[in-house]
């Protein structure tokens, strides 16, 4: 596994966009959120993108982002929630680098969006619930990837995001030194 490359997977509101740059510093990196890229090359906003192109046009956005950043040495990347829909893209983030999962209870993660003043014209629902409910139907239809695809997790609830980056750096450093099978994790 490269050992320049950390991806931060998990869904929106679980600290992808907040613990990504704290870590990044701590590894003296950068980083790059992945659903800013989308919307820097599209040059919209990703709702707006879903609106002109819908779900398949993003998804092949963010693929192409994941594909750009994952050439790139020395970064922490926020991937998309949903970037681990696609095999492909899970295959791309295994191969490039070590994969941490925020997890995080779907409620916090609801009340965390709801706090955040750049949510409402940024994401769209992607089901027709949206809300808490949609936030529920998504981790619970995606954890199973984040699980496959995830080098360790992280539970960010009740957690700083300092205390999240400095566990992810202990689970990468110590992923470097050893070659145990069973991926660390940091839960309690």
């Amino acid at each position: 596994m490269p050992a320049n490359l950390i991806l931060l997977v998990g869904p929106r509101g679980s600290g992808k966009s907040t613990v990504g740059p704290v870590l990044a510093r701590l590894l003296g990196w950068g980083f790059a959120d992945a659903d800013a890229l989308v919307e820097a090359t599209a040059g919209k906003s990703i709702a707006a993108v879903f609106a002109a192109e819908g779900e398949p046009g993003f998804r092949d956005r963010e693929a192409a982002a994941l594909e750009s950043l994952c050439a790139q040495p020395r970064l922490v990347v926020a991937t998309g929630g949903g970037a681990v829909l696609r095999e492909a893209n899970r295959d791309v983030m295994k191969r490039c680098g070590f994969v941490a999962w925020l997890a995080v209870p779907p409620q916090l993660a609801f009340e965390r969006l709801r706090a955040d003043p750049l949510t409402p014209g940024r994401r769209p629902n992607l089901t027709a619930v949206g809300g808490l409910s949609e936030l529920r139907e998504l981790t619970a239809a995606r954890e199973p990837l984040y699980r496959a695809v995830a080098d360790f997790t992280c539970d960010t609830a009740g957690r700083s995001p300092d205390e999240a980056a400095d566990a992810i750096l202990t689970a990468w450093t110590n992923s470097r030194s050893s070659s145990g099978p069973s991926p660390p994790s940091f839960s309690g």
